[in-house]
């Protein structure tokens, strides 16, 4: 399974009345096709997935892949802390044409190293997509540990993990005990160099909605040897990294949209928009970016 270096876990357009802003929807693919995206993740936690419905996200797999049409890899987010329903979700998703799925280690529920991986075999055993194993401990409070994804890396449908633990450790323990078609991708924006100097792959991205082709380009002269000028673009880019994540994921890349004529609308509750200091304080890490190009 092949998602490129910069996969975007895209943010789902909302229209006034809060339903999903279809239209938008096609302008932000048409927008991050164009730059530097190589997959697009949907329904992820970046799109809001707590709060749309198996409806909503079905038909909003659909629309993305009728939309994509196989231009770019379109990856599901069909996890849940549900397994059975996990499972449920994931068939549809195939039967779609979603290209791969993204399985989030279950939350809430807090199960044990083996209840985690007894999940993610019972999904993988249930579809023939290959799959992404998210792991994000500081959402579902619990940590899948480097011996579970070494052991989860030997299904062949399971070939990708996106690590979002925050722990270079953990990902050069996974990297020194999996086989070299096993990938990890970054799950945290600001550590995307660091990995790929360990020997990972790439990052699933929120950043990419609006630097993209910055991020694609230090990657790029990352893997062509020129790294004090990968080195300079991650410094440049890392303040707007930081100012995305200094509100709760996705509110601040949904303004920060707006700021480049992308309109993606609102926020679902229990998320809410930032008020006018905070945006203020945006725009200035956004002005001293653009200031610095």
């Amino acid at each position: 399974m092949n998602i490129g270096q910069v996969s975007t876990a895209m943010v789902t357009p909302f229209q006034n009345d809060g339903s999903i802003d279809y239209k938008a929807t096609e302008k932000l693919i048409e927008h991050l096709l164009s730059n530097g995206t190589d997959s697009l993740v949907v329904c992820g936690t970046t799109g809001e997935s707590p709060t749309l419905s198996t409806d909503e996200k079905l038909k909003l797999i659909q629309f993305v892949v009728e939309k994509v049409n196989k231009r770019i890899p379109v990856i599901a987010g069909t996890g849940s802390n549900n397994t059975a329903a996990s499972i449920e979700l994931s068939l549809k998703a195939e039967a779609l044409g979603a290209d791969a799925l993204m399985i989030v280690t279950p939350y809430y529920n807090k199960p044990n190293q083996r209840g985690m991986i007894a999940h993610f075999k019972a999904i993988a055993n249930a579809t023939t997509l290959p799959i992404v194993v998210y792991n994000i401990p500081g959402r579902s409070v619990v940590n899948l540990e480097p011996e579970s994804i070494v052991e989860l890396s030997k299904i062949p449908s399971i070939q990708i993990v996106k690590e979002a633990s925050g722990s270079l450790d953990q990902m050069t323990k996974i990297l020194a005990n999996t086989d070299d078609d096993f990938l990890v991708y970054s799950g945290d924006d600001s550590l995307t160099l660091p990995l790929l100097a360990i020997g990972g792959s790439g990052i699933i991205s929120v950043a990419s909605h609006v630097i993209g082709t910055e991020m694609q380009e230090m990657i790029q002269l990352f893997h062509t040897g020129e790294l004090k000028k990968s080195a300079q673009i991650h410094q440049r880019i890392l303040p707007v990294i930081k100012g995305l994540f200094e509100h709760p994921n996705p509110v601040v890349v949904k303004y920060a949209l707006s700021k480049i004529g992308i309109e993606v609308g609102s926020l679902r509750l229990p998320l809410v928009e930032m008020t006018t200091e905070e945006k203020t304080a945006f725009d200035q890490i956004w002005e001293s970016y653009l200031e610095s190009k």
